[in-house]
């Protein structure tokens, strides 16, 4: 059989609660590490945006994608709703999911300082074209 894959939409906020973000990523752990050490998107990491307040898996990445862009066309009150049915208190969940994946901090920082590494922009010409293109 081969490898099962998960597929999540999640809900990020700040502090203050008063902005949120949808994402969707095939790696819930290594997304949020992304998110909370500020090289996650250049959105999140302005507005502050490290807090897990919801998700959802799928076991279908069309239907993640379908969903993360069914909610984002919501309206702010009606996200705010759903984050509610399921985190009334709007607790961040990351811990929690870490913890379950068996995470410590060490091992958090850890991953962040080497996907920070392998995030290293690369100034060579064939970088520079490949950019271009998109």
């Amino acid at each position: 059989m081969g490898r099962e894959y998960i597929f999540f939409v999640y809900i990020l906020t700040n502090y203050r609660k008063t902005t949120t973000y949808i994402g969707f990523t095939d790696n819930i752990i290594r997304r949020l590490i992304e998110h909370k050490f500020g090289f996650g998107s250049s959105f999140t990491n302005r507005y502050g945006l490290k807090y897990l307040v919801y998700f959802e898996a799928y076991g279908y990445a069309n239907l993640a994608i379908a969903r993360e862009k069914e909610l984002k066309g919501w309206r702010k009150q009606k996200k705010i709703d759903l984050i509610k049915t399921k985190n009334p208190l709007w607790l961040d969940l990351s811990e929690k999911i870490f913890r379950e994946s068996g995470y410590s901090n060490d091992e958090t920082e850890r991953t962040a300082a080497e996907l920070r590494r392998s995030y290293q922009i690369d100034p060579s010409p064939v970088y520079l074209r490949v950019c271009a293109v998109h």
